[in-house]
């Protein structure tokens, strides 16, 4: 009993004092993309897929990332393949399709699995912070302001060229 109430007061308190800045994933390269790195940026965090219907989204998300990332938009995709097994690509391959298909220059993590126990802190953090809904689908995309608080969250069938993606980004950007 004792181990159990020490554990969900290190769960509670590791919830309550993270921020959005004490999370890391690996890049498609493997290499460290840590949130560090993002302080004072705004940053929009969207679950990709590249068999997905979803997957044209990727061309607006990259012209989205070229109107305001002098403006301090990051855009992070994070492939996955949880959802209908649309992104069964190696992270190469996945950089490479996102790259020549769509001309994606906006960072991307490595694939992850975004289900279960096995989802990155990152996501049980931005979960836990709209509310508790799991992920539903790909290119779900959560907000993030230049003060690392997360201020919005974004089905897959808001387009990021919408006027309500787009309006919420540039109060997120002031």
């Amino acid at each position: 009993m004792k181990n159990i109430l020490i554990t969900f007061l290190l769960l509670i308190s590791s919830s309550i004092f993270a921020d959005i800045y004490n999370f890391d994933l690996k890049n498609t390269k493997g290499e460290l993309l840590s949130f560090k790195n993002f302080k004072g940026k705004t940053l929009l965090i969207v679950n990709i897929a590249t068999r997905c219907g979803y997957t044209g989204q990727l061309d607006e998300l990259e012209s989205l990332y070229q109107k305001y990332k002098k403006k301090g938009l990051i855009i992070i995709g994070v492939p996955s393949n949880d959802f209908g097994s649309q992104t069964p690509e190696s992270n190469k391959e996945v950089a490479k399709f996102c790259r020549l298909k769509y001309g994606v220059n906006f960072p991307l993590s490595s694939k992850v699995a975004l289900r279960g126990n096995d989802k990155p802190e990152l996501y049980s953090y931005l979960i836990q912070k709209t509310g508790g809904r799991e992920i539903s689908w790909n290119f779900e995309k959560f907000l993030i302001n230049s003060n690392g608080k997360v201020v919005s969250r974004f089905s897959s069938s808001t387009l990021p060229l919408s006027s309500r993606l787009d309006n919420a980004i540039k109060e997120a950007l002031e």
